[in-house]
């Protein structure tokens, strides 16, 4: 559920040592912190999958001086994966001081993290309630490869603390899973969450994908139907995104399965809004339901609300207090600059306060609470206005303040974005 982005943008150096400015650390105390660990090993790769991740041939094929190096020490492995993430929550505490917030949540994300044994996804997050410390009611969650786990993993990973599991189900059709190179077979995911059940999970999200070529609107049902039958508390759904240089895209380009259709990611849009409305799921997030406000992700809300994460592993993502980092990408530079006593970081930006504005714009009209209108320009209040007239933002909600995306809007959501930041 954490998508991370493919390539780093433009930045500023990060010191060695990682010390942020001081303007990140002012008000510290008084946001929520949480923590999104990389793991970024899969066993293969997804055609249409452009996330920082690596198979064992592409690790070892190696990129660059730094991966070669790292590679002929043996760091950047599996194996060595949890003592070089352990560093870098290190540093963390290092660089944060005296920061007295426990962690509100703690994120693994990948490629898949049930690759590695669960004793080291246990050992991170101990790393993690080490050095900072987890709040009572923490959320700690992991993403899961249906294939990946047994009854045994899932139960090792409830004894060592965590409390939420999410697993790629994308879709319940044969022939849609081989185009989107998904390796579990149909109904693997829906027994995935009675073992997780069975291992004392409360909170389990069935991830989604609609919009594959070749896939039809009763292919689309079907899985909803699956994903509801399965009892998870919280599913995402995604619209297809065909990303350059993935192998979905060579294959559209190469004319072998046929281009996706914006006017059909609409209409998968509406049945799953339909089906999981009268299932008794609730959207949040434009999507995102869950069964209860209990379900909702809270890690993600921690991004959708502008709040401190700190991103660990190769790749990884972080903002505190208006400043934002990312980390080297291979995974042996990453583990090579940890252990040279260097921080990771390849790059960062500290946001002036209109980015901020702007950005929290764009993530709270996702939300299904929405964005104060006090955060827009008065062009974009008037903006607003003419998106009521358009039934792109809820009247009533608009009256007392918010907007708040309609269903037509959140089909739209793009575009009433723009229109309210610009």
């Amino acid at each position: 559920m954490e998508p991370m982005p493919s390539a780093p943008p433009d930045g500023e150096p990060v010191p060695a040592s990682g010390a942020l400015p001081p303007s990140a650390l002012r008000g510290a105390a008084d946001r929520p912190l949480g923590f999104y660990l990389h793991v970024p090993y899969c066993a293969t790769r997804c055609g249409y999958c452009d996330f920082n991740t690596y198979t064992p041939s592409e690790l070892r094929s190696g990129q660059g001086a730094a991966a070669a190096a790292g590679a002929a020490s043996g760091t950047g492995s599996r194996e060595s994966y949890a003592a070089a993430l352990t560093e870098e929550i290190r540093l963390a505490r290092k660089v944060l001081g005296d920061d007295p917030r426990p962690a509100r949540t703690v994120f693994f994300g990948g490629g898949t993290p049930t690759l590695l044994p669960a004793g080291d996804l246990v050992r991170m997050l101990d790393a993690v309630r080490q050095e900072f410390g987890l709040a009572p009611d923490a959320e700690i969650t992991t993403e899961a490869n249906p294939e990946s786990v047994t009854p045994a993993y899932l139960a090792a990973l409830r004894r060592g603390g965590f409390t939420r599991i999410s697993f790629g189900m994308q879709s319940a059709r044969a022939h849609v899973l081989r185009v989107l190179d998904r390796a579990h077979t149909p109904g693997r995911p829906e027994e995935c969450v009675a073992e997780a059940r069975a291992a004392g999970f409360e909170h389990i999200n069935l991830d989604l994908i609609y919009g594959t070529p070749g896939e039809s609107d009763d292919d689309w049902r079907a899985s909803l139907e699956a994903a509801l039958s399965a009892g998870p508390d919280h599913i995402s759904a995604y619209s297809l995104i065909v990303e350059e240089g993935t192998r979905l895209a060579r294959r559209i380009r190469r004319g072998e399965i046929p281009p996706t259709d914006e006017d059909q990611h609409a209409d998968r849009y509406l049945i799953a809004e339909e089906m999981l409305s009268a299932a008794g799921f609730s959207w949040y997030e434009v999507s995102n339901w869950a069964a209860s406000p209990a379900g909702r992700c809270l890690h993600n809300d921690l991004y959708w609300r502008d709040a401190d994460w700190w991103g660990a592993g190769p790749g990884a993502h972080s903002h505190v207090g208006g400043t934002r980092w990312w980390n080297v990408r291979h995974p042996a530079a990453y583990a090579a600059a940890l252990a040279a006593g260097r921080s990771p970081g390849a790059g960062r930006e500290t946001l002036t306060a209109e980015d901020r504005r702007i950005e929290r714009i764009m993530l709270r009209l996702r939300l299904s609470d929405g964005c104060p209108l006090t955060l827009l320009t008065p062009a974009a209040r008037r903006a607003a206005r003419q998106a009521v007239a358009d039934g792109l933002l809820d009247p009533a909600r608009h009256a007392a303040g918010q907007a708040v995306l309609t269903l037509r809007g959140r089909l739209l959501a793009d575009a009433v974005i723009r229109d309210l930041t610009d």
